[in-house]
């Protein structure tokens, strides 16, 4: 009978010790037995060395860099150290459920592909509740940018791949590394240019088996919201797209980022720049006037009225600590 395959957890971290071992211990609680926890500590960090040296487990190793370089390149450090056929991802302010490996490894094995590339549905956790993104998996033929990119409906949560959730086999990651140097959509990146190499397929676990605490990193995702920055992003990487994919990033994303920034005199260029080298549909228009004419507080307290209508009428349910 062949051994379980290993699964390597490459954990970037830095300055977040509390968070990193609640990670690292969702990890060693696996229901898969063959796994090992790589923790790359971005730069010195006492603290965090400090907090993961009273876990005595073989299974955990630790590298600190000498010096801050960032998530992907801390990422592609993680991957260089596994030993592991499978690599999995684990953002240190996330966890996972006990069998989301052992789900993950049998959906791997089911598939009709060389490289599969598997993630789940994740308990999207902030102050205002929980959902379960995301609602659906690729359809059969949809490009991966427009299912990641896209939007169909007004909604949050349609189409995801979140970092936490992915389990990617080693030698596509050694193929396909991340890209150092981006200060944003690092995630969206590496998935545009690894779903087109041979042999990857795509699928996911529809059951909830990760928690994005988002309330937890909203601090870090603000830092990078310059719209110019994610405009150039696109524009560099339109041959990885379809032409809907890159109107429906411009008019929702740059233009979500360029509303808040109250920057008017992008109006009338970001829907110019859609248009001229995209195909953009109706429901991206209207959620880019959306940013525009509703201001962000509105939005926000329209969000949390929804979701708290939706949240009376399901059952209630336990909450995970």
């Amino acid at each position: 009978m062949r051994s379980p395959s290993l699964v390597s957890v490459v954990i970037p971290t830095r300055n977040r010790h509390s968070l990193v071992v609640r990670a690292v211990q969702s990890v060693l609680a696996q229901s898969h037995p063959a796994v090992e926890a790589i923790v790359v500590v971005d730069g010195p960090d006492s603290a965090t060395q400090q907090a993961l040296g009273q876990i005595e487990d073989p299974r955990l190793r630790t590298k600190v860099l000498d010096q801050s370089v960032g998530g992907a390149q801390a990422r592609n450090a993680g991957v260089d150290m596994a030993q592991g056929e499978w690599i999995a991802f684990l953002d240190d302010d996330d966890e996972w459920m006990p069998t989301k490996l052992e789900r993950q490894l049998l959906l791997a094995s089911q598939m009709d592909c060389r490289r599969p590339v598997v993630s789940c549905q994740v308990i999207a956790r902030s102050p205002t509740g929980d959902q379960v993104w995301p609602r659906r998996k690729p359809e059969p033929g949809e490009p991966i940018s427009e299912y990641l990119l896209a939007r169909r409906s007004f909604t949050q949560g349609e189409g995801l791949l979140q970092t936490s959730t992915l389990l990617i086999p080693r030698v596509l990651l050694q193929k396909v590394p991340f890209r150092v140097g981006l200060r944003r959509h690092q995630d969206w990146d590496w998935m545009l240019r690894a779903a087109r190499e041979p042999g990857v397929g795509i699928d996911l676990v529809m059951e909830p088996l990760a928690i994005w605490h988002i309330e937890e990193r909203r601090a870090t995702v603000s830092q990078g919201s310059n719209w110019k920055y994610s405009l150039e992003w696109i524009s560099n990487n339109r041959e990885l797209v379809t032409p809907w994919a890159f109107a429906a990033f411009v008019l929702t994303q740059v233009g979500s980022f360029a509303a808040r920034e109250r920057a008017w005199s992008s109006f009338w260029s970001l829907l110019r720049t859609a248009s001229k080298h995209g195909s953009p549909r109706p429901i991206d228009l209207a959620l880019y006037l959306t940013w525009w004419v509703a201001p962000q507080p509105l939005r926000r307290s329209l969000r949390d009225a929804a979701l708290r209508l939706k949240e009376r009428a399901l059952p209630s349910r336990p909450r995970r600590s």
